[in-house]
């Protein structure tokens, strides 16, 4: 018999098949892919803007299957490079600071897809999932949470300190609010040099009182730069509630005569149209506020536990009501464009993406210790280094 010659698994199959009409149905039915259609469609944000002086954005969004499904893949590699990363500091290979973004990757991702790499951003210290948007690896992100030579800032920066000029990322930075007026002096270069970019500068609703925020505002303001401040509201500062801490936290109502637009953060699809909104606007008339509602799942660092302030049901109900993975994982399925099982494989995917670049950069090497004396000062001045009793010259800097 033919049968005889196949396989004891392949003729198991094959009388599967002939008593199971069914089966062999869905057996003769390729295989469909996920979807990398580029046809437009449109979709309505989750919930509708709050403007402050300005008419707003339509609700409705275009977008095409293919930037849906990119951005499910996205944003969980995001999500697991931040836990991935909080594993990596309980085993002490991250040391000093460390600041997760897991829960407000829809801001990273949504921003990323209304702009390009010559539109500036500039953010806080939470900043591995931006600069991860900006075209950063894996390897760079790892190799730079552990001090490592191949690390996006050589080693040097640590968690804080992420940075990437070719992509227009001017890194993350660890005093509270200086990279706003950091962010106009980009916008203010961008004017100046007439090339019709914007500069989104990044700050968190513990910094929104910064005084440096208001007089950066101001002076952008007078000259119509195009910045585009964008609080990333995610309601506590370093254990501290909005409410706390502002006596208005409708944040972007606070810059009086600079035009506002409240956001919900956690809608990668409303932050694009967003962004998308504002760059036009800033262009055109100067600066612009943009109040992300989002929420982060961790403390605000690795030393705050993240549950003495607010309790575990309301992290867990924000998880389930707004999770911003969850959303498009479900738009996706409503959609068709790709099965549960496809979205989990490209989860186990990622896992093991993010799991081969930890290993590759704890294969990185530390950076020599010559390393301490660069990107300090310009070179070629001769710069000399003496002791303590400034009576011996240490060493003399290239």
């Amino acid at each position: 018999m033919a049968l005889s010659r196949l396989s004891s698994s392949s003729a198991s199959r094959c009388v599967d098949l002939l008593i199971n009409p069914l089966a062999a149905a869905a057996a003769a039915i390729p295989r469909r892919l996920i979807s990398s259609d580029t046809t437009p469609i449109t979709v309505e944000t989750s919930v509708p803007f709050s403007v402050h002086n300005c008419d707003g954005p339509s609700r409705s969004v275009e977008t095409t299957p293919k930037e849906l499904v990119s951005f499910f893949k996205d944003m969980a590699t995001m999500r697991r490079m931040e836990i991935a990363a909080d594993s990596l500091y309980k085993a002490k290979l991250i040391r000093g600071f460390c600041h997760l973004y897991d829960g407000q990757e829809a801001v990273a991702v949504g921003m990323e897809a209304a702009i390009t790499k010559k539109d500036c951003i500039i953010t806080a210290y939470r900043d591995h999932c931006t600069f991860l948007g900006r075209g950063g690896t894996l390897l760079e992100c790892f190799s730079e949470l552990m001090g490592r030579k191949a690390g996006c800032s050589k080693g040097k920066g640590g968690s804080m300190h992420f940075y990437k000029k070719d992509s227009g990322f001017y890194g993350g930075h660890g005093i509270v609010g200086a990279q706003i007026p950091l962010g106009c002096g980009l916008a203010f270069a961008q004017k100046y040099s007439k090339d019709e970019n914007v500069t989104f500068a990044l700050y968190g609703d513990g910094a929104a009182n910064q005084g440096q925020l208001f007089e950066a505002l101001n002076i952008a303001c007078l000259w119509d730069l195009p910045a585009i401040l964008v609080c990333e509201n995610n309601h506590y500062g370093m254990g501290t509630a909005e409410w706390r801490a502002a006596k208005s936290p409708a944040y972007y109502k606070r810059g009086d005569y600079a035009p506002g637009l409240k956001v919900d953060g956690m809608d990668a699809l409303a932050v694009k149209q967003a962004c998308k909104f504002a760059k036009e606007h800033a262009l055109k008339n100067g600066p612009i506020i943009l109040e992300m509602d989002t929420y982060r799942y961790h403390g605000h660092s690795m030393s705050d536990p993240g549950s003495t302030y607010r309790t575990r049901d309301e992290i867990s109900g924000v998880r389930q009501e707004r999770d911003p993975i969850e959303r498009i994982r479900k738009l996706v399925l409503s959609l068709d464009l790709a099965t549960e099982k496809e979205l989990k494989d490209m989860e186990k995917e990622i896992r093991k993406e993010v799991d081969d670049a930890i290993a590759k950069a704890k294969e990185s090497p530390m950076p020599d210790p010559s390393e301490l004396f660069t990107n300090v000062y310009a070179k070629g001045f001769g710069t000399e280094v003496y002791g303590a009793d400034r009576k011996e010259v240490r060493s003399v800097l290239p």
